[in-house]
């Protein structure tokens, strides 16, 4: 009689696989809308290829917010507002929601679980981080239907203007393993003692030589699937529980904010910038996924503001949606492949880029 594989080889066999899965979706959705969708009166197949070019725009904007491990709505709505107008006619408010929360949700979770599958993600961590920053995610939704548009985009730039002075100043020179110093390190404490370095941990469930060991005294030692290994440990609970507190209010309001936010406490509680991001991103995709049910369902009970599906523009969300589980999938190579100090000077940039683009949209709503 075959024997049952155990939940262990299943998840190794997802985790080896996880890219067909997470293409099939996006085949799977669109195939759905072509067929499905309530389109109305549309001229031909034509129809379905007016926004190509969206394609190569959302897919470059899904690898840097997905690298960084931030909300993609962070790129897509100052985009959608200020670039897509240039070429084609501008987009209602409740119309760009749409679009950002349904690629996005694509996006977040394909990139979600290549993070996974690449050893970078701290998953105790980041259930502590989902469990604080909920009750004000949800909060933050709620409120998004009586605090007008200006006020809450001019409040999130200065969030973000803050996280980048931050980030700047924030000493991202901890822990970053594989480093020719740390060799050397080992070795000579190896030599003067006689003995040989401790062995990293090598997960048997976890693809290449990953795997996670934490020591008594709550010492974290992380190897990912490449054979780099990042040495932290998990104190700084109050100080995350702050940034996401915030950051998750401003995810429920704008749909991003706990990704900006939440990355600069991590990295100021001395979690490896690596770890942090891809950790970030589970945090980012659960919170995501709350504060878009209470943006669609929350609006029709206190009389906001509500998601019709009907007057979606599908001809675009069919190129949108596999551009960002593309970007998705990219992000985590990109991410390992660049060093610290240049991840830090882009993400500093880019918030700072981003809340120019809020104060802009402040102040046109004023």
């Amino acid at each position: 009689m075959p024997s049952v594989p155990s939940s262990s080889t299943v998840q190794r066999g997802f985790l080896r696989y996880q890219h067909v899965f997470v293409f099939l979706a996006p085949i799977l959705f669109v195939t759905a809308v072509f067929f499905a969708a309530p389109v109305g009166d549309i001229n031909g197949n034509a129809y379905w290829f007016d926004y190509w070019w969206l394609f190569p725009c959302f897919m470059l904007g899904a690898t840097i917010v997905n690298t960084v491990g931030i909300s993609g709505s962070a790129l897509f709505v100052p985009f959608l507002i200020f670039l897509f107008p240039l070429v084609a006619n501008p987009l209602e408010p409740e119309t760009i929601v749409k679009v950002g929360l349904i690629s996005e949700s694509f996006g977040l979770s394909s990139s979600a679980l290549a993070f996974i599958q690449y050893g970078l993600v701290d998953r105790r961590l980041a259930l502590t981080l989902v469990g604080g920053a909920v009750p004000f995610v949800v909060a933050g939704a709620l409120l998004s239907f009586v605090i007008p548009e200006p006020l809450f985009h001019l409040l999130l730039g200065l969030a973000l203007m803050a996280a980048a002075y931050l980030l700047f100043k924030a000493d991202l020179g901890h822990a970053e393993s594989g480093s020719d110093e740390t060799v050397e390190a080992e070795a000579e404490a190896a030599a003067a003692d006689g003995g040989t370095p401790d062995a990293l941990p090598d997960d048997d469930n976890k693809l290449g030589p990953a795997g996670v060991d934490t020591d008594a005294d709550g010492n974290v030692t992380r190897v990912d699937r490449d054979g780099e290994d990042y040495s932290y440990d998990r104190g700084g609970y109050l100080r995350r529980f702050a940034n996401y507190s915030v950051g998750g209010t401003f995810q429920g309001l704008a749909g991003f904010g706990v990704g900006e936010l939440g990355i600069i406490s991590m990295l100021g509680s001395k979690i490896p910038v690596r770890v942090a991001i891809g950790t970030n991103h589970i945090v980012v995709a659960v919170t995501a996924v709350l504060a878009s049910l209470v943006h669609v369902f929350g609006g029709g009970l206190v009389g906001g503001h509500s998601i019709d599906l009907a007057t979606t523009p599908w001809n675009m969300v069919v190129w949108t949606v596999p551009a960002t589980v593309t970007g998705g999938q990219v992000a985590p190579y990109v991410s390992a492949a660049l060093e610290t100090e240049t991840i830090k000077k882009f993400v500093g940039g880019l918030f700072a880029v981003i809340a120019v683009a809020l104060f802009l949209m402040a102040l046109g709503g004023i």
